[in-house]
């Protein structure tokens, strides 16, 4: 094999930006775009008009699809629901999985997804692409050093995830608990809950608020304040929103040797302590003396499309060559884990131990989908894909 034949399956927004990337920006050339598989006539029109005389095979049955014989590997980009379902049958079907974010709605369901992909060998990744950005790496290389020491807290507000009602009001399943299984947690924050995880390590409890409907008239929640509990006591605070604008996005990770501070991204300061803390309180009885601190800044350029075609030409090399992922895909779990927990902590007023109780968020799970309605879409359904043109 010299290529990898990759089979997208939903070419929405992100399924469409891969496609994007592998035929108009010829970014990954160990991958060729063999299929694409839709059930929405008009993107699947869309994709024959941006992609003609490429050779592409087009369905509208992801089963069709996997068992044509024209696919090595599926990129499967549709509603979060179906990520375990469809990523189970491809796995049957002996093709190598790239699942887009989050790995699913609930972890049982993702739990057993994990365990057939175990089974079966074959190469399974996760689209958590953000994790190829410099400047998150340049933290975790930090943290991972052991020269900072223990992690004493953490604090990510993240809330520049402003939606209007107009976004929500787009496609009925859109911030529905039968639809689309949550708000801002489960479609706007698997990416930072990843980055928080894979940087601090997973709590070993949850205390959540989530607010529904807050700020838009939907019935899923727009704004969350968690706190996370470590196993060295440490507490974090992840707070989001999909009701302010503008918003912010400030990391800051307080350790024994000082502080770092992320804003928007890109732009890193590290304040580094000349002892920690441990060395200052027994050296300092009795002293007013404080360690001296040293600031570093650091700007990083905002990687955008390279941070996918990194993730899909590992992907292919981890297919091809047996070469490392750049995230196995039996880590979504984590993240979801997290998610889970806060609507848990939520929906029954408590702090969440984990790991989680399964069967207990499905049982609270179960009776919002129960209530669950697909509204009326009053606002222009646009078709994602038409917003892509042809470079």
């Amino acid at each position: 094999m010299k290529k990898v034949r990759l089979g997208i399956i939903g070419v929405g927004n992100m399924g469409m930006q891969v496609a994007k990337h592998i035929v108009l920006g010829k970014e990954c050339p160990e991958i060729e775009l063999s299929a694409i598989c839709d059930m929405y006539d008009s993107r699947i029109e869309t994709a024959k008009e941006m992609f003609r005389d490429e050779g592409i095979n087009y369905f509208s049955d992801p089963e069709e699809m996997m068992k044509s014989g024209v696919c090595d590997a599926v990129y499967i980009a549709v509603p979060h629901y179906d990520h375990p379902t469809l990523a189970t049958k491809a796995f049957g079907y002996g093709l190598h999985v790239m699942l887009e974010k989050p790995a699913g709605v609930d972890t049982r369901s993702v739990r057993k997804m994990n365990e057939e992909a175990k089974k079966s060998g074959l190469k399974f990744g996760m689209m958590f692409q953000n994790r190829n950005a410099p400047v998150y790496k340049k933290v975790k290389n930090i943290l991972d050093s052991g020269e900072f020491g223990e992690i004493r807290g953490v604090t990510w507000i993240v809330t520049n995830w402003y939606r209007s009602q107009a976004y929500y009001d787009s496609g009925s399943w859109r911030a529905t608990w039968a639809g689309e299984g949550g708000g801002v947690l489960l479609n706007q924050c698997p990416h930072n809950l990843d980055l928080i995880q894979w940087l601090c390590g997973m709590p070993e409890s949850i205390y959540a608020k989530c607010s529904v409907g807050q700020w838009h008239d939907i019935e899923v929640e727009d704004d969350v304040s968690a706190i996370f509990k470590y196993k060295n006591g440490a507490l974090g605070t992840f707070i989001t929103s999909t009701g302010m604008n503008p918003g912010t996005n400030r990391l800051e990770i307080a350790t024994d040797k000082g502080t770092i501070i992320l804003e928007n991204a890109s732009k890193l300061m590290v304040n580094e302590l000349d002892r920690s803390l441990p060395e200052a309180a027994n050296e300092m009885s009795g002293s007013p003396d404080s360690p001296k601190i040293t600031t570093v800044a650091y700007t990083f350029p905002e990687l955008k499309a390279e941070k996918h075609s990194i993730t899909l030409n590992a992907f292919a090399g981890a297919i091809l060559r047996n070469e490392k992922l750049i995230i196995d895909g039996e880590e979504g779990i984590k993240s979801l884990t997290l998610s889970n927990a806060m609507y848990l902590s939520d929906w029954t007023n408590s702090e969440i131990s984990l790991p989680l109780n399964e069967e207990l968020f499905l049982e609270e799970l179960e009776k919002r989908k129960k209530i669950s309605k697909h509204k009326d879409v009053k606002a222009v359904f646009v078709d994602a894909a038409s917003l892509y043109q042809k470079k």
